[in-house]
This record gives structure tokens, sequence and C-alpha cells, in this order.
């Protein structure tokens, strides 16, 4: 479904769970992130009814995800850290493209949502699978199902409001092949896109 051109290396789970600490402080910034993302989306094309309305949803959704994240570094007796940078969405920044007209531009960022969700999703079912901690097994489990409905809400507005633009499933085949080409230096790190 996700269309992903390259899968994780299953290896990173083990190096994920070296660190517990570090991947849930990552995964929670990650959340508020992607909240962040779809407000500024629904500021910057208030005009777009229907998606302002989906956006608000979705941040609200990511926030209350972050809040589970945080409630599972409470619970584990450990503390949140500071927010990393995170090296592979700032790469993935660099295949937007900007100062274009703004149908363009909003493609672009939507195509970009759904990237980042199609490879969250597609981490958090390797967590699902094959983590030896029972208890995020389930926790990512849930998540994946969430990152999947986000990946697809992202591709829907993509399509909706850009199809009189461009071809969007050739450009979302443009956007696939980059990630692929730039997800061969991740995998390294304890960190959700690491």
């Amino acid at each position: 479904m996700l269309g992903l051109k390259l899968e994780t290396d299953p290896r990173w789970v083990n190096i994920v769970e070296k660190n517990i600490s570090e991947i849930l402080t990552d995964h929670a910034y990650c959340e508020q992130k992607a909240a962040t993302n779809a407000l500024s989306i629904m500021i910057s094309y208030p005009y777009h009814t229907d998606l302002v309305v989906e956006m608000v949803k979705l941040a609200k959704e990511e926030l209350t995800h972050f809040e589970l994240v945080h409630q599972k570094i409470n619970e584990r007796g450990l503390t949140l850290g500071f927010e990393r940078k995170d090296e592979y969405v700032g790469e993935l920044y660099k295949f937007m493209r900007k100062g274009h007209k703004k149908e363009i531009v909003l493609i672009d960022r939507l195509l970009f949502g759904a990237m980042i969700e199609a490879r969250s999703c597609e981490r958090f079912k390797l967590l699902s699978e094959q983590i030896n901690d029972e208890d995020l097994k389930l926790f990512y489990r849930d998540l994946m199902i969430s990152e999947a409905n986000h990946y697809t809400l992202f591709i829907r507005f993509a399509r909706k409001y850009g199809s009189h633009v461009e071809d969007i499933d050739l450009r979302w085949q443009q956007w696939l092949s980059y990630e692929a080409e730039l997800v061969k230096n991740y995998s390294k790190k304890e960190t959700i896109h690491g």
C-alpha cells in the first residue's frame, strides 16, 4: 500500500532496543512536528475548507500521540529529552518545490507529509513485529494504523487539489524514488527516521 521502494533494515530494531529512552523522545517530537506541519498547511491554505477541517483534526490527533508517547516515557521512569534535529526530514524538505505557484507548493507539501507518514508507518510496523518489548509492540501496532490513515489523507488531498495541475501519481513516484536513495543512509540510529 505504501509503495516504499526500500524497506528499513530490520537490524534497526536492534539499535532501537539499546536505547528506548532515545527512540521515545525522538518519537514524541516527531508527533509534535507532525501537528505543527498540519497547522502550517491549514494556515497557508485557509480557502480549502475541507483541508482546514482535516488538518485541525490531524493536528489534534498528532498532539494526542505526543501525549501518549510522553505517558510511555513517564511510565518507564524516563524523562522527555530535548528536541533533536531530524536529518531525514531535512533531506526530504530539500526535494519540495518552493517558490512556484501555490498549487504546486501545496502538492509537494502534501506529498512531503505523505512520505513522512509512509516511512513512519513502515517503521512502526517493524517495531510492532520485532521489538522484544511487548508493551511497545502493541503501542506501535496501534500507531502504525494511524500513520497509514495519515498517509492516505495526504495523498487524497494531493490528488484532490493537484490533479488539475499535474499527474500526482507520477510526482508521488518521484518522491518515492528520491526517498529510496535518501533512506539508504539511514536506519543506523535509535530515532524514528534515523
